[in-house]
């Protein structure tokens, strides 16, 4: 390396290494570097070597040419519409085109004696804390501006929509996705591309992220000028959705659970009969013989090919539970531990789950363990026709989360655990597209940044059925798709603790399903109550089951309200077809919050309980009991029409309008027709 390339100061040295900013200050070496256009990726060691790891990002699409300045006061590099300037001391600033502050690193210590961050606190902004004969106990702190909005992260039970002021655990778990990219009302977005277990507190005055084993800081940063330009940036880099199949986009009919093959027929056939659209039928869990056994069992599932052919024939789809559980007694389980297929144990039994029977998870983190449990589902199901599994238990989820206590292929559960929905996605995505098929889907109950490249389509989980849940639902699904996740669903109606008889629950059940039909994917599920008798005591029938859960199983009325509604999906098929283009081609989210098509309007900025359905359709789920009329913002800067009456509003004011119990508030912009009626009423 010639001289000029390298500048040595009173506390570290700065370089030129290719397209890469370099400094170096005791056993800390950082470097920041061009990813993609109008972005920096950033990244810090103390190990002898790097990492090499890339975790949720992907090559560029395109070479960029920064322009890096190395001098005696630090160094800085620019990429577009970024710039990531060093000072003499290690501490990083990000700026836009305009030389406005988006991120700056929160450092606070002596070695800056002229600059307007000496402090005696002695806070480091990149804090590696060795663990005892390990790797490093990461922080990383930036400062917080106060009138930041932060949006995205994933999936959280909670009703919040802007995050600022929020501390989030970094981890799986049951109705909890971590994925962990935001995107800042400053202009910048921001990805953690750690999979470690940990935490971030969007503070008031600190920004705090934390991974509890880590061997390196790893960031993502990009700069836009719209929410549109940060999305498409950040979806270039990790991946984007597939094309939605035309069939994932009707009405998916699913309940805990069917219990025999000729139960499912039958409720397919009664559809038919109705003359009720449905797309997709499921085959919920414990179908199988024992848990790591990927087939159907044959005392009550006697003849799957003719049931998948029956289906066929009546145009639906069948989706099978798959489970990454493994029984210390199913037939495949010795195998996969003699061959380390296996997630471990560190310290006790080695259980890791204990539902039905106890059981370890393969670990998708070894390509091994993939092919294996893929090869088992393509002899059992994919070569019989099926198209789309319902990948359950995807966080995993444990009997206890002491993410401590396991170890997988790539390393200790706090270290890389946040990864494994990811990978279970790429399981049965990778061995799908080998055997040929397009336009992949498949259900999944946790992602992790880089998950909707492998066709994943993310369910909130196992949620409470009431009113206060459903509101949860809101939040959760917009910032799953400003985390770069647009294939989002629920559970219409709330997973537990519901009774069919109950009227109230008919109630949340018709507004749940309004909700439903504006979401990504409309699929009804749940474990209704009362339960149902088993109907055997082998195999997968020792798994109890629900109530009833199709759209007849309720009153007249509701019946009535929920077949408009599944009519209503299916009229906006070519709509629905043109938004799930646009998530396949530029990562747009499906469902969005008002600033992501109206990011001038300051108003949209502050709107959380309404959103964008598309480009034209405005939604507002009615999320309380009783309410039979809502209040509605109508962004600035175009004429709306409400889509029941027809009447129509300038932009940039509230209106009220009518919600009777049929009705969810919808409109229109720019004259666009939504197909409310039909034929059929």
């Amino acid at each position: 390396m010639a001289a000029q390339d390298e500048v040595r100061i009173v506390y570290g040295y700065f370089e030129r290494r290719g397209n890469a900013l370099c400094y170096r200050y005791e056993a800390e070496r950082l470097m920041i570097e061009p990813w993609g256009a109008n972005s920096l990726r950033v990244r810090a060691w103390k190990t002898a070597e790097m990492d090499p790891q890339d975790w949720a990002l992907l090559p560029p699409e395109e070479t960029c040419e920064p322009e890096i300045e190395v001098r005696e006061d630090g160094g800085s590099i620019v990429n577009g519409r970024i710039r990531a300037e060093i000072n003499l001391i290690g501490c990083v600033t990000f700026t836009n085109e305009k030389g406005e502050v988006l991120l700056r690193e929160y450092l606070r210590n002596r070695r800056d004696m002229f600059g307007d961050t000496c402090s005696s606190l002695e806070v480091e902004a990149r804090e590696f804390k060795p663990i005892i004969g390990g790797d490093y106990r990461l922080t990383m702190r930036f400062v917080s501006n106060p009138s930041e909005r932060i949006y995205g992260m994933g999936q959280y039970q909670q009703p919040y929509l802007d995050l600022k002021g929020a501390d989030l655990e970094l981890a799986q778990r049951n109705s909890q996705a971590s994925v962990p990219f935001l995107l800042s009302s400053l202009g910048y977005g921001f990805l953690w591309n750690n999979p470690a277990v940990g935490r971030v507190t969007f503070g008031k005055n600190i920004t705090t992220w934390e991974a509890e084993s880590t061997r390196k800081l790893d960031y993502w940063i990009t700069a836009g000028n719209t929410p549109a330009e940060i999305e498409e940036a950040y979806s270039a880099v990790t991946g984007r959705v597939p094309m939605m199949p035309d069939y994932a986009m009707g009405y998916w009919q699913c309940k805990l659970r069917y219990q025999t093959q000729e139960e499912l027929l039958g409720v397919a056939r009664e559809f038919k009969r109705r003359g009720i659209p449905i797309s997709v039928i499921v085959c919920d869990f414990f179908h199988w013989p024992m848990q790591g056994e990927w087939k159907f069992d044959p005392t009550y599932w006697p003849d799957p090919d003719a049931m998948i052919r029956e289906l066929k024939e009546m145009g639906i789809e069948l989706m099978v539970s798959i489970w990454p559980t493994v029984d210390y007694r199913s037939e495949n389980f010795e195998e996969m531990k003699a061959r380390g297929l296996l997630i471990r144990v560190e310290k006790g039994y080695p259980i890791s789950m204990d539902f039905q029977g106890n059981t370890l998870h393969f670990d998708p983190t070894n390509p091994e363990a993939r092919d294996y449990v893929w090869q088992k589902a393509r002899q059992n199901y994919y070569d019989k026709g099926i198209r789309v599994f319902w990948l359950d238990e995807a966080e995993p989820e444990y009997t206890y989360y002491t993410f401590d206590n396991y170890r997988y292929h790539l390393g200790p559960d706090v270290q890389v655990g946040n990864i494994f929905p990811a990978m279970y996605a790429r399981t049965f995505y990778e061995g799908m597209a080998e055997a040929g098929q397009k336009d992949i889907i498949n259900l999944l109950r946790c992602a992790w940044a880089g998950s909707q490249r492998y066709g994943a389509l993310v369910w909130s989980g196992d949620i409470k059925s009431s009113f206060e849940s459903m509101k949860n639902q809101v939040a959760a699904g917009l910032n799953m798709g400003i985390a770069g996740i647009p294939w989002w669903t629920t559970d219409i109606g709330g997973f537990f603790g519901a009774n069919v008889k109950d009227p109230a629950f008919h109630e949340l059940l018709i507004r749940w399903f309004e909700y439903g039909c504006f979401c990504p994917v409309m699929r009804m599920h749940g474990y209704r109550w009362p339960l149902m008798p088993q109907v055997g005591t082998t195999g997968g029938a020792t798994c109890i089951s629900g109530s009833p859960n199709e759209p007849w199983s309720y009153t007249e009325e509701v019946l009535d309200i929920l077949t408009r509604y599944i009519r209503l999906r299916e009229r906006m098929r070519p709509y629905i077809t043109q938004i799930m283009r646009e998530a396949h081609e530029k990562g747009t989210p499906v469902m969005r919050p008002l600033f992501y098509d109206f990011p001038e309007d300051a108003q949209a900025w502050a709107v959380e309980d309404q959103y964008m359905f598309g480009p034209e359709v405005l939604v507002r789920p009615v999320t309380d009991a009783g309410r039979r009329r809502e209040r509605v913002y109508l962004p600035a800067g175009c004429r709306w029409r409400e889509a029941w009456s027809g009447a129509e509003y300038d932009g940039g004011q509230w209106v009220e309008t009518e919600a009777p119990l049929e009705r969810i508030p919808l409109f229109t912009r720019n004259g666009f027709e939504l197909p409310v009626t039909g034929e059929e009423g």
